[in-house]
């Protein structure tokens, strides 16, 4: 792989977009571990607590189908900090809500316009970065999944504290003032104009298309994880609600490392066995958890599983782009919308199955999904480089 014989350098926009996916990962995954506090404020069911992942995620293909044309028309820079703002208009709003309606409404804005963000970072950071994408994709996620691990302890601790779950979001929405403050005036880089101008009547070749399948089984896997999680360690394992949620930090917290591990390895290792390894570590961590029974075991293969997790999305990102050069607005666009079809779907169904057989066995579905990433990903590795999609 000739990306060893590069050197890496991250400049001032390359911190400006790690820093920036940090703070739509905060928000994005504070919505799981909240939910089971304004479920009981709310008074709703497993299928209503769903709708609003599945409303976040409905955004994200939304976004995913728009943003790439967006980016086109405004120029990445208007979508990089517009879908920034919104996100936060949205989680300030979230913590107003009265209503499950309202919640919900809150839920797809956030999702729809804070995925316009995403689509730019990854778009950005792929093409900033060249041939050395993997490792700047890969490091991004490290800082990301840092303030994922964050979100359910400051929920979690907030509302011990006696101040409220609604802090974590309201310091969400400050980063981004911040951060906009600090930054609104530095040059986004824009797409190549040659290759994009073309990226219309351009197809994605069929390898990126199973490279989008594993987004959309990987992305499943860990957002039923993150989703439900809290309730599965406090319904099944016996924990208390807030030592659950706190629970949670054992998987987002392997995430970090897994990551941080990961974007060390990308630099001697080419993408496609790393993407395999971390799909093996996933089906060895899942039934460790969800067999066990004593809190001890279960965030024990809670973090095995988040290790696995942890590159999932950043390796096959990686792979995706890489097959799909000069359409890197497109190819991240579909991978986004790959995302939010995933979020959308499987957490929604592991939540209505939840009530009717319980959070148990529902889990059972996150099991078939871990099988289908390690089959497609060995698939992917030997499928043709190139092919109209």
């Amino acid at each position: 792989m000739t990306t060893v014989h590069y050197r890496f350098e991250r400049d001032s926009f390359t911190w400006l977009a790690y820093v920036m996916l940090a703070y739509y990962a905060f928000l994005q995954s504070s919505l799981g571990p909240l939910m089971p506090f304004l479920a009981a404020q709310l008074n709703m069911s497993y299928t209503v607590r769903g709708l609003h992942l599945s409303a976040f995620a409905l955004g994200m293909m939304l976004a995913g189908t728009m943003a790439d044309r967006a980016a086109r028309r405004l120029g990445r820079r208007r979508v990089f900090w517009g879908g920034g703002v919104g996100m936060a208009l949205a989680a300030l709003a979230l913590t107003t809500a009265g209503t499950s309606v309202v919640s919900i409404a809150c839920a797809f804005l956030m999702g729809f316009i804070g995925s316009f963000l995403l689509v730019m970072i990854q778009a950005t950071l792929a093409d900033h970065h060249g041939l050395l994408r993997a490792v700047a994709l890969t490091e991004a996620n490290v800082g990301a999944s840092v303030a994922a691990a964050l979100a359910p302890l400051l929920v979690s601790q907030s509302e011990a504290a006696g101040i409220g779950w609604r802090v974590a979001l309201v310091l969400g929405a400050a980063a981004w003032a911040v951060v906009f403050a600090w930054r609104w005036r530095m040059p986004i880089t824009e797409a190549p104009p040659v290759a994009e101008s073309h990226a219309g009547p351009r197809r994605l070749p069929r390898q990126f298309w199973m490279y989008w399948l594993v987004v959309l089984l990987s992305v499943s896997v860990e957002w039923c994880v993150v989703f439900w999680g809290a309730d599965f360690l406090e319904k099944v394992v016996g924990l208390s609600r807030v030592d659950s949620v706190a629970g949670m930090t054992a998987f987002l917290g392997a995430v970090v490392i897994g990551r941080f591990t990961g974007s060390r390895l990308t630099r001697r290792v080419p993408t496609g066995p790393l993407l395999l390894t971390a799909a093996v570590i996933v089906a060895v961590g899942f039934p460790v958890f969800w067999l066990a029974r004593s809190p001890g075991v279960a965030l024990t293969g809670l973090f095995i599983l988040g290790l696995g997790v942890a590159n999932l999305f950043p390796f096959t990102l990686s792979a995706a782009t890489s097959v799909a050069p000069g359409m890197a607005n497109t190819a991240s666009a579909r991978v986004s919308m790959g995302g939010g079809l995933a979020i959308l779907v499987t957490p929604q169904i592991l939540g209505s199955a939840a009530d009717q057989i319980g959070i148990q066995w529902a889990f059972g579905i996150a099991g078939l999904l871990c099988v289908g990433v390690l089959v497609i990903a060995f698939v992917a590795q030997r499928a043709p480089a190139h092919g109209g999609g």
